[in-house]
């Protein structure tokens, strides 16, 4: 029996790093690319005309707690779920569930709903996993990760980790400092999981160490983390430059300079991952909320704890784009594929993920010259349509 194939025509569509000029794509009943070619009278008879729209990959957002009021510590899969939807709206196709610092309880039950809900399956964005970011921390740059809930690290409990997760954990944050971080390193990546190293005080040394050991790179770069200075590299220094490290970019302006972001990228190119690091807050009004152990204010759109301590974002994987765009200059799609294709590769997804191509998932965006997110694709499903009424989503707190 032949699959069935929709047909989208598009003025121009990003087809892995270059862009075609009037495209047609062909999407399967599985939700993968069958076809990407030139738009052909003769044989493309039955096809949806997205009209001016552009089309590009789906933005894949590897580090993210929460939004519209929800939050991965919720445990719960309304929460979870209000995010995807979210998400999608913002052109976001897949996001990795982030934790923070808490007692194991908390974390456990975050971790066991996340396994739960990417089995259940989401409405709007895809649920790649988890990415447990504490407690294995130092209290130096330790940001908005209470010290009193931080650990030691044991094989034995990172295995209870994986376990509660049921195999779903993708990310493991830590600090390289820490008793026995080597060998849980080696240890992680023998399971297949990925480790950022962040909320540290490593020397240069001790974060070249760990990234020759396997560690994947440096969480939200620049921010709990020991800095880079002329006679001490540091943290920031060896991520930037060690050739398998990959950096994670929170691009909202207050986290972070925009020439510090154009020093990092003109540091590690196409390793440079933007990240929204997003708590609950976005998408929502001024006000207090709550991150994890802390309550958190939020003024104008930033996020602090009462020290004055930032705590999270409330940045869109979108806006980070096109801040990034603007202020390195630096065409769209270079800027679009930092928060697609390089996340991808970061997380081992590249062959499903992150471009357009043929045989990769159908996970992809339609964008109007304004930037505003037309349609939304998850695995050749449509999870978003701006010209369908959404209903009211109500906040979870």
């Amino acid at each position: 029996m032949v699959s069935e194939v929709l047909y989208y025509r598009v003025p121009k569509l990003l087809h892995d790093q270059t862009w075609l000029d009037d495209a047609v794509i062909g999407i399967n009943s599985s939700g993968f690319i069958e076809e990407i070619q030139s738009y052909d009278s003769v044989k493309h008879t039955k096809f949806t005309n997205l009209g001016d729209s552009i089309l590009l990959p789906g933005l894949i957002d590897s580090h993210v707690h929460g939004a519209k009021g929800c939050d991965v510590m919720d445990a719960s899969h309304q929460s979870l779920d209000s995010m995807s939807r979210y998400f999608a709206s913002l052109g976001v196709t897949a996001f990795v569930a982030t934790t923070v610092t808490a007692p194991i309880a908390k974390i456990r039950a975050a971790l066991q709903q996340v396994a739960k809900s990417k089995l259940l399956g989401l409405s709007g964005a895809e649920l790649l996993g988890s990415y447990l970011e504490g407690p294995y921390f130092t209290e130096k740059n330790k940001g908005a990760h209470p010290t009193e809930w931080f650990r030691e690290l044991s094989i034995e409990e990172l295995d209870n980790w994986i376990s509660y997760s049921d195999n779903q954990l993708v990310t493991v944050a830590l600090a390289p400092e820490k008793k026995g971080a080597i060998e849980a390193i080696q240890y992680l990546r023998k399971q297949g999981i990925k480790v950022m190293l962040g909320h540290t005080d490593a020397s240069y040394e001790q974060t070249n160490a760990a990234l020759d050991a396997g560690a994947n790179g440096i969480v939200h770069c620049y921010n709990g983390m020991r800095g880079i200075h002329h006679r001490d590299p540091g943290t920031v220094g060896a991520g930037l430059i060690h050739p398998e490290s990959y950096v994670e970019m929170i691009a909202d302006g207050h986290h972070v300079h925009p020439s510090a972001i154009d020093i990092a990228h003109r540091c590690c190119g196409s390793r440079m991952t933007l990240i929204t690091d997003a708590m609950c807050a976005a998408g929502m009004p001024d006000g207090q909320y709550s991150l994890g152990e802390y309550q958190v204010k939020m003024n104008k759109g930033v996020v602090t704890t009462t020290s004055g301590s930032l705590a999270g974002s409330t940045l869109n994987l979108l806006d980070a784009v096109l801040s990034v765009q603007r202020w390195l200059d630096i065409p769209l799609e270079q800027a679009w594929l930092m928060a697609s294709l390089t996340p991808a590769k970061s997380l081992g997804l590249q062959q499903k993920l992150g471009s357009l191509e043929v045989g990769k998932a159908a996970s992809m965006v339609a964008i109007n010259s304004d930037f505003s997110i037309t349609k939304t694709w998850v695995n050749g499903r449509i999870v978003f349509d701006s010209e369908v009424s959404p209903s009211q989503e109500v906040p979870c707190i």
